[in-house]
């Protein structure tokens, strides 16, 4: 009886919380609005339909990149692999991206398992469980590019903030209406024309069908790049607790756009514009060339094809002031070993988070991946000689490209159709006489320092395949996973994540930042900490984003001092400990 009595109160009480739960509003109460905070809403409201159609006219390129991650005691979280996709996205058709296709060089597994940025973005990042969605990709630009409207979403007040010098006013927002990929989280509207600049959180799901299916969270940030134009300058992705069979992963995922001014060409014959930049005017030469001048004059015909054929499909940057302090570096390098070049010796930047670095000509390219790891000035000269022999020894570009005609190709197959990399052969020989450079320059005491960063490279080298496969150029690491400058990795101490004095790499965005509008690089005007534990070194690694945001100003920027364009970059750890092993100097990066 005692046992019937307990079964039924049981019932009871099961059949009483479950109407509880069912009568538990799925999100929380929203806030009545005053009229003011209806009429910003509105606002944004239709500044919203205008960024979609803003954003269709563009032709940006859009860069993925992603770590897996899985929990650590000692570190939080460490990468356990990694994938890359570049693409050129063609927003006028529907979103159809156009991706980088692979050079045909497999030696290191060159973009092994990653495909298309639209059509196989959610396989890359599990956003929707075992029946991927393409629509995650797309969907983390726009908050909804159809339905966001106070029909289909409440709104409800936080506060008043601001995003660097951009006063905002927060809303939390969820689904009034429900669908599958409605917007759930907290926007920021800036106060004077009402545009969204920011938005954090998730995606719902429709029905309870779709329960084990997963939409991932989402930071996602745009950028004022033009009077009265906010467009998507990067999104963040991050899931730390996650679950696979019995295994808790996670992963970090950047997403950068960048190229907004390019113009997308629709027939190989469009790509015909091919103008040299930084022509010099020899008229007061003389009349004649010796074979040997010609050669290197059709040698530079092939650098300048190549080099503006790059910069026009959105792979290399403008000239930009961080070129001087590289080339600073350069004379830091030539000087104490007598080299005297016929030409002077340019330093680019690669658009890529790869890490990588190549030579075209008498022109030397750096990736952005690479020189936002590279910890101080000392690791910077190193991957610098290694280019600078590589110059020095005659490595240079194939001299085909001289013909105008062989640069009619569409940008998406710019890895394919130029071939930039060098052999196995000569990048030995190169590291050789690098090392001698080295020895012999400003640097020779401190190459421990510079060889700590190709011993973190080389630990983390077998998890970030993608990070150190190169799209264009030579990777830092041999193809069995040893690092080409050996020599200096051998001068290292041994790695230590305890020692907050040793500061081995960088995190991924440490220094440079790309204008998403003309491509231009700058560097950060940031403040410089120094790590407090292990956790904060974070090598090679991405990170969270935050932009402190400032509004478009037209008026042309002032003109650098020649001190300020061969201002300083990161010393070495032992020089200052309360600075993160980064005080200025007189020959690198400008820190401001």
């Amino acid at each position: 009886m005692l046992r019937k009595i307990a079964l039924s109160l049981l019932t009871i009480a099961t059949c009483t919380n479950l109407a509880q739960a069912k009568k538990e509003p799925k999100y929380p109460q929203a806030h009545q609005l005053t009229a003011e905070q209806a009429a910003l809403v509105e606002k944004a409201i239709a500044r919203e339909k205008i960024v979609v159609k803003n954003i269709q006219q563009r032709t940006p390129l859009v860069e993925t990149y992603i770590q897996d991650m899985k929990p650590d005691e000692k570190l939080y979280q460490v990468p356990t692999g990694d994938t890359y996709m570049l693409s050129r996205v063609d927003f006028r058709k529907t979103f159809i991206d156009k991706s980088y296709a692979a050079r045909n060089d497999h030696k290191q597994g060159f973009f092994k398992n990653s495909a298309a940025a639209i059509t196989n973005i959610g396989k890359a990042l599990h956003l929707y469980g075992e029946s991927y969605s393409t629509e995650g990709f797309t969907q983390m630009m726009f908050l909804d590019p159809v339905g966001f409207d106070q029909q289909h979403y409440v709104f409800s007040y936080v506060r008043r903030d601001f995003l660097g010098s951009v006063r905002t006013w927060e809303f939390d927002v969820h689904p009034k209406v429900s669908g599958n990929g409605r917007f759930y989280g907290r926007v920021w509207i800036e106060d004077q024309d009402g545009n969204i600049v920011r938005f954090n959180g998730t995606y719902t799901e429709s029905t309870s069908e779709d329960h084990d299916k997963e939409w991932f969270h989402f930071d996602s940030w745009r950028m004022n790049l033009q009077p009265d134009l906010w467009l998507p300058a990067a999104i963040y992705v991050e899931e730390t607790q996650r679950t696979e069979g019995k295994k808790t992963v996670g992963l970090r995922a950047q997403t950068h756009f960048w190229g907004y001014s390019l113009n997308l060409p629709t027939h190989e014959s469009d790509n015909v514009s091919v103008q040299v930049q930084g022509a010099v005017d020899q008229s007061e030469d003389s009349q004649d060339v010796t074979p040997l001048e010609a050669n290197r004059d059709w040698v530079q015909q092939a650098e300048d094809n190549v080099i503006d054929r790059l910069v026009q499909a959105g792979l290399v940057a403008p000239p930009s002031d961080f070129d001087k302090t590289l080339e600073q570096i350069v004379t830091n390098l030539s000087v104490p070993s007598n080299l005297s070049f016929p030409a002077p010796i340019h330093c680019r930047i690669m658009l890529t988070s790869t890490v990588e670095a190549t030579t075209v000509g008498n022109t030397i390219l750096l990736s952005k991946g690479l020189i936002d790891t590279l910890p101080n000035e000392e690791s910077i000269a190193a991957v610098v000689s290694l280019e600078l022999a590589h110059v020095a020894l005659g490595h240079h570009i194939d001299t085909r490209y001289a013909f105008n005609d062989r640069m009619l190709f569409p940008d998406e197959a710019s890895f394919q159709r130029i071939k930039m990399n060098h052999t196995d052969a000569d990048n030995a020989e190169a590291a050789k006489r690098a090392n001698e450079y080295m020895q012999a320059s400003m640097y020779k005491d401190r190459l421990a320092n510079a060889g700590l960063y190709f011993a973190q490279l080389t630990d983390r080298g077998k998890a970030l395949k993608q990070l150190n496969s190169p799209r264009l150029g030579d990777s830092m690491l041999k193809p069995d996973g040893t690092p080409w400058l050996a020599e200096l990795a051998k001068q290292a101490p041994k790695l230590n994540p305890d020692d907050t004095t040793q500061v081995a790499a960088l995190p991924l965005g440490s220094w440079l930042k790309t204008d998403p509008w003309d491509d231009k690089e700058h560097m950060l005007n940031a403040k410089r900490y120094a790590p407090m534990n292990a956790r904060d070194k974070m090598p090679l690694e991405l990170t969270a984003i935050y932009y402190k945001l400032q509004r478009f100003d037209a008026a042309p920027a002032a003109a650098p001092t020649n001190s300020s364009a061969a201002a300083a970059a990161p010393q070495s750890p032992d020089n200052d400990t309360n600075s993160g092993g980064q005080q200025p100097s007189a020959a690198a990066p400008n820190q401001q």
